[in-house]
């Protein structure tokens, strides 16, 4: 089931996993939701809400407040079972609290979002920037703006929104478009004539749209508002503008337009291939998915849109009846993949059966072994994550047809699909090694340049299960290079998320947490759910389980229990029942763990099953987990991920047990 999200930017409301708007009852309700909200996930005591609600609080008013939660509590986990403990809004000690994740609340998003655009470059904090400015649906907290509670939070998120808007401007000017800045900065100066940076911009605006007389207009402007309202001169920023613009500063002139030459020439031949080629030709479906998969590595909203758009090709050509050009459509999308679990399994099982589909229809000739090839890494790659035979089969017999074709483009991509088949079972990261080895020579070699990013990436994984972390530095920051030369930005969101890991590994805990967190914000419309979901949460466990104690307890302490979890929910479930004191319960989940998928984080889930059976005193699950783990004795467990870690395996391996019996 979907999270409940919160809405605060407005008036407070709450909507359900489908986007519905929930019953939170009479504005009490309201208040003690808003009130839960401001404290940010701390717990509120129940006599401060009381106080907080009524100036005079009435007899029964702590029972009244007890009333509103429990009204709450079924409006926000309306499945929850009844006398099961509440994992969203909970009691602890003496009050309440909001565990939401910092995706549900919309103010959250909003300022974490302000917070990236002031580091991207002007295309893409004005999208940010955008994107936040559009949850606003009223004044913040709206009816209960002005209580004592909520006035600081309000005053803070107004003062937020002021910045993006002016971010938002200043973000047009470098990008051209003073022109679409103008309207927004005057009507933004009208309600809040203090702003001097937003005079500022607009005086910028109007040098470049209008000339230098408009531009000293609207300075004359702001020095009589801010004369008249604060009894104030202008500051040194406008002082300077208004000599710069008098002396008709070159430095005030617009940057170089962004449509440069290569936008026109793509505008042309766009505009000529359509003019030239049929609507209905199978010509455009084959460029059609050489688009995608250049779309794909471009960033977050490619990917995105070259994930939407591929099915939809690959189901255009089988209406065709050629399977030779269903070949080529699916086998064209060579795109590298790095993380072993798919951003959309549905969508996998589909490719994986138009893919077996086209095979069986292919001639048995050796004319088309290359096709058959990028079809058979293509069900090798999408069936990541699985444990069919098929998956390991397919990844075999493509490499098997790639080397006896000797054609480097089809051999990068059919390692790429051995890559994605060599997460079976605990300890594989020496061949992980040796495949990223060999994909750097190869891509290098050939000019390759996103599967040698590929290449590093895997060797930068490997060589942090294997402890070398120098190794690993040296292929992120190769890859980085690469990335950046190259404008493949989605290389870094796998840098970055090294960078904690290596933070965690070295034992620095709290810089550690900050640098996932901020990982895990650049995470927010990658593109990549699979990678994505629920991960920040589990790497937050993996730190604490990694502190050194190796406790489940200790660690299910500090986690939060209603968290979206996303594909690690079962084995997360353990610790948030210890964390509620329901051993049995938490024992059941244990027992009831699958074998973990076959990924690269399978070591990580064997940890923490190991972790659990420890602090319950399980032998039989504990001997299961150290059992998968033993291949990787000598390695860190998780590391192989490039993400998170849990420390040494052979701490995993000890004999833990006697500590339990001691």
């Amino acid at each position: 089931m979907r999270q409940v999200t919160f809405g605060v930017l407005g008036p407070v409301e709450a909507w359900d996993g489908a986007g519905d708007a929930l019953a939170l009852k009479g504005p009490r309700h309201r208040a003690v939701l808003a009130r839960l909200i401001v404290a940010r996930r701390r717990v509120v005591p129940l006599k401060r809400l009381v106080a907080d609600l009524w100036d005079e609080p009435p007899r029964g008013a702590a029972g009244a407040v007890q009333t509103f939660v429990a009204d709450l509590r079924r409006a926000v986990e309306p499945d929850r079972p009844p006398r099961a403990p509440a994992r969203l809004l909970v009691t602890e000690g003496p009050g309440y609290a909001l565990r939401a994740s910092p995706d549900a609340v919309d103010a959250w998003l909003f300022e974490a979002a302000v917070r990236v655009a002031a580091t991207l470059a002007p295309a893409q904090a004005l999208e940010r920037l955008q994107e936040a400015l559009e949850r606003w649906r009223g004044p913040a907290y709206a009816g209960f703006a002005q209580e004592d509670w909520a006035v600081g939070e309000c005053a803070r998120l107004a003062e937020l929104r002021l910045q993006a808007v002016e971010g938002q401007a200043e973000a047009r000017l470098a990008l051209s478009a003073a022109h679409v800045a103008v309207p927004d900065l005057d009507a933004h100066l009208a309600e809040h004539p203090w702003r001097e940076g937003a005079w500022r911009l607009l005086a910028l605006a109007r040098y470049r749209t209008g000339g230098q007389q408009e531009a000293l207009t609207v300075l004359r402007r702001a020095r009589t508002m801010l004369a008249d309202q604060l009894g104030l001169d202008p500051g040194p920023q406008l002082r300077r503008l208004e000599a710069e613009i008098l002396a008709h500063d070159p430095r005030l002139d617009p940057p170089p337009s962004p449509v440069t030459a290569a936008a026109r020439v793509w505008a042309q031949a766009a505009e000529a291939y359509d003019r030239t080629v049929a609507a209905g030709a199978r010509a455009r479906l084959e460029s059609t998915v050489g688009l995608l998969r250049n779309l794909a590595v471009t960033g977050a909203g490619g990917l995105e849109a070259a994930r939407e758009q591929r099915l939809q090709a690959i189901t255009a050509a089988e209406e065709f009846g050629d399977p030779e050009l269903t070949a080529r459509v699916i086998g064209a999308y060579d795109v590298p993949a790095i993380w072993t679990r798919s951003d959309d399994p549905q969508q996998a099982r589909q490719i994986v059966a138009a893919a077996e589909r086209t095979l069986a229809l292919l001639p048995d000739a050796a004319s088309y072994d290359a096709a058959r090839c990028r079809l058979l890494a293509t069900i090798a790659l999408e069936m990541r994550g699985t444990r069919s035979p098929r998956g390991p089969q397919a990844a075999r017999r493509a490499e098997e047809i790639a080397r006896r074709l000797d054609d480097p483009a089809l051999l990068a991509f059919a390692l790429n699909g051995v890559f994605m088949q060599s997460c079976t079972r605990a300890g594989l990261a020496p061949r992980r090694d040796a495949i990223g080895g060999e994909l750097v020579a190869l891509a290098a070699g050939h000019g390759l340049v996103t599967f040698e990013v590929l290449g590093h990436l895997i060797r930068l994984q490997a060589r942090c299960a294997l402890g070398d972390f120098p190794a690993a530095d040296e292929h992120a920051a190769a890859a980085e290079r690469l990335a950046e030369r190259h404008e493949l930005p989605l290389a870094e969101v796998f840098t970055q998320w090294y960078g904690a890991l290596r933070l965690a590994a070295a034992g620095r805990a709290g810089q550690a947490e900050a640098a996932y967190r901020a990982a895990a914000a650049r995470l927010d419309g990658a593109g990549m759910p699979g990678l994505r979901h629920g991960l920040l949460h589990l790497a937050l466990l993996c730190l604490r389980l990694a502190e050194g104690t190796a406790s489940a307890l200790k660690a299910a302490e500090q986690i939060d229990p209603g968290a979206d979890w996303g594909p690690y929910r079962p084995w997360a479930e353990p610790f948030v029942l210890l964390r509620s004191g329901r051993h049995a319960d938490a024992r059941e989940a244990l027992h009831a763990l699958p074998e973990p998928p076959a990924d690269l984080l399978y070591e990580a889930m064997c940890c923490l099953q190991a972790a659990v059976a420890l602090e319950l005193g399980d032998r039989a699950a504990w001997e299961q987990a150290r059992a998968r783990l033993q291949p990787a004795a000598g390695q860190l467990a998780g590391a192989g991920s490039g993400l998170l870690t849990l420390g040494p395996v052979n701490n995993w391996l000890a004999n833990g047990w006697a500590r339990t019996e001691s």
